[in-house]
């Protein structure tokens, strides 16, 4: 017996429906956030003397609990931003067209 199947005229792929849900429920700048929080984490190596991290219009703000750590980063800080951009822009959950949180273009070491 052959089941009864529904037409696909509009499948969709699940990059597409989580990237529309995520617009839909208006939680793109908030989970954007996030993920340039986890970039810093992944490419600094210094989450562990990370204690503050704060990110508006583009600018991510790093307090470091080591001023060894912060001047050996600040001497990284262009290679820092790239690499950080470069895997904001390989996620397929970061919304790069979001109004209020898009890539990093700037980086101060507290």
């Amino acid at each position: 017996m052959e089941k009864n199947r529904i037409p696909r005229k509009n499948a969709a792929s699940m990059d597409e429906l989580i990237s529309e849900y995520i617009r839909e429920m208006k939680i793109a700048a908030g989970l954007n956030t996030q993920l340039v929080f986890n970039a810093w984490d992944e490419v600094s190596g210094a989450s562990i003397h990370t204690i503050g991290r704060f990110y508006r219009n583009g600018t991510l703000y790093i307090t470091l609990n080591s001023s060894v750590v912060r001047n050996r980063l600040s001497f990284q800080k262009e290679a820092l931003i790239r690499s950080m951009n470069n895997r904001l822009a390989s996620d397929s959950l970061f919304v790069k067209d979001d109004p209020n949180v898009g890539l990093i273009n700037e980086l101060v070491l507290k």
